[in-house]
């Protein structure tokens, strides 16, 4: 062979090899620079939130009742009138009072929480957040009870109230709720806490979409969940959706084949009430009725629609807050440019 070609060959190869090692570097910087422009935004932000000056009422009333005497309860009643149905003479609370179960479980609601200090901080966190992005909305006043483990209604929020049902919170493997379905139960632990507050609150600002389909109702907890992102950044993904990590793990492992299952089956545009059933509502497992069934979390399909509108605005930043929350499912979807990770 030519000695010269093949110099020239050296030449020209080294030649492109400089000229794309400096367009991936440029592309990095540029990548680089935006990253840290968001971040700095980010930063700036959350900067405001924190300067937010809020009143942030917690009242213990677990504990308030917990060391009352039978001549305190008319006091209680008239501080916290809404906790006393007026149909109920108080000899029920001064039995209540001697009551072994209501004793037990104000002893356990001490030992998970002590002085509540760390989740005020939190609930301070959140709701400087809500105020920032929701001026209108007002801030509560906080009650923390005893609910007899209703955890059903272990979080209630009003414009003015919040009642916190603190014996919803004392972990999964805790004695007494040992007769509630495991999938329940696993919520049922302290690390979910704000999180369900959030979603108390974006029931409030969230209405439930008239389109039936099944990509209308998956959009429309995606945005609850990306709500979560906006309102409580501190949080893991395993927090906002209450999941375990090993959950969270199998959700994001999973994707893309979750993703090829819904539009294979075109279920996307489909109305069938029981999507809701095996991919939406709470449930110990997905159900896509393939050996793989066992191995999923359920409200895979919240998941996926979380994803959609995080892809949503990551390619539309500069969208609204208000904005987003009001549009349709198929618009969000189709400028989403959603393409499920590998």
């Amino acid at each position: 062979m030519c000695p010269v070609k093949i110099n020239a060959g050296i030449i020209i190869m080294k030649g492109l090899t400089k000229y794309f090692e400096y367009q991936i570097s440029g592309f990095l910087i540029f990548v680089f620079f935006l990253s840290v422009v968001g971040c700095k935004k980010e930063d700036e932000t959350e900067k405001k939130i924190n300067q937010i000056e809020l009143d942030v009422e917690v009242h213990r009333f677990d504990r308030e009742f917990a060391t009352a005497q039978p001549n305190d309860i008319p006091t209680l009643k008239s501080r916290y009138p809404y906790l006393f149905p007026a149909q109920f003479p108080d000899s029920i609370w001064e039995a209540k009072l001697r009551d072994t179960l209501q004793i037990e479980l104000s002893d356990e609601v001490d030992n998970a929480f002590g002085d509540f200090k760390q989740e005020t901080r939190q609930l301070e966190s959140l709701f400087k957040h809500i105020s920032y992005y929701f001026p209108k909305a007002k801030t509560p006043k906080i009650i923390t009870l005893i609910s007899d483990v209703r955890y059903e209604d272990r979080i209630i929020l009003t414009d003015s109230l919040l009642l916190v049902g603190l014996d919803n919170y004392l972990g999964q493997e805790h004695r007494f709720y040992q007769s509630i379905p495991r999938y329940v139960a696993q919520g049922l632990n302290k690390e979910y806490l704000a999180s369900d507050i959030a979603s108390a609150f974006t029931k409030k600002v969230l209405k439930f979409p008239r389109n039936r389909t099944f990509l209308s109702r998956m959009v429309h907890y995606g945005k609850e969940l990306y709500l979560k992102d906006i309102l409580l950044p501190e949080n893991t993904d395993a927090q906002k959706i209450n999941y375990t990590e090993e959950e969270i793990e199998w959700a994001q492992a999973n994707e893309e084949r979750i993703w090829r299952y819904f539009v294979e089956r075109e279920l996307l545009y489909s109305t069938e009430s029981s999507l809701d059933r095996r991919f939406l509502d709470p449930a110990p497992f997905s159900k896509f009725q393939l050996v793989l069934d066992s191995e999923s979390p359920g409200r895979l399909g919240r998941y996926m629609g979380w994803q959609i509108v995080r892809a949503y605005m990551e390619k539309n930043p500069k969208v609204q807050l208000v904005d987003l929350l009001d549009m349709p499912a198929d618009e969000l979807f189709k400028n989403s440019n959603y393409k499920p990770k590998r």
